[in-house]
């Protein structure tokens, strides 16, 4: 009898501190994801910097408006990314594919309007050469990151063969 109540008193303990540890654990991965994310928006900025090559005044003027800029592409890629998330749970019938494809066409369609909107606050900034070097900046990285996680992704797998 008095096993059973130590047994059952040492459950009781262990769950009590497994449920704030689960949440601490999931608090640091997110810490960490958010930290992951910060270093490669660093990253980002320092090599649209450099290919910019800014003045002084014009980094001055450029700065705040591109960080504006890049949190309306962010929000809308968010949005975007929420809304396929809810859409992959129900089946796939030609009705939902059809309003996925309209949402789709949507996020593009606000995407251009971004990018055309502050073109033309870039384009108060900045001459028209390093505008387009923005756009071009940004794929660019992006491509650059894509190239570096696949290959880290296969040098992975090659390590894990036998």
């Amino acid at each position: 009898m008095k096993r059973r109540n130590l047994i059952w008193l040492v459950f009781g303990f262990l769950s009590m501190v497994m449920v704030p540890a689960r949440q601490v654990m999931a608090q640091d991965a997110n810490t960490q994801e958010d930290a992951k994310q910060d270093k490669i928006k660093a990253l980002e900025l320092l090599y649209i910097s450099r290919e910019l090559d800014l003045t002084s005044e014009e980094a001055e003027k450029f700065w705040p408006v591109y960080k504006k800029y890049s949190k309306e592409v962010n929000e809308l890629l968010a949005d975007r990314k929420r809304k396929a998330k809810e859409l992959k749970g129900q089946p796939r019938t030609d009705a939902i594919a059809e309003e996925a494809l309209d949402k789709e066409l949507g996020y593009e369609r606000k995407m251009l309007e971004i990018k055309t909107r502050y073109k033309q606050e870039f384009m108060k900034i900045l001459p028209a050469r390093k505008v387009g070097n923005i756009y071009r900046s940004e794929r660019e990285f992006r491509a650059m990151m894509i190239r570096q996680l696949k290959e880290r992704k296969d040098n992975r797998m090659l390590r894990k063969r036998p």
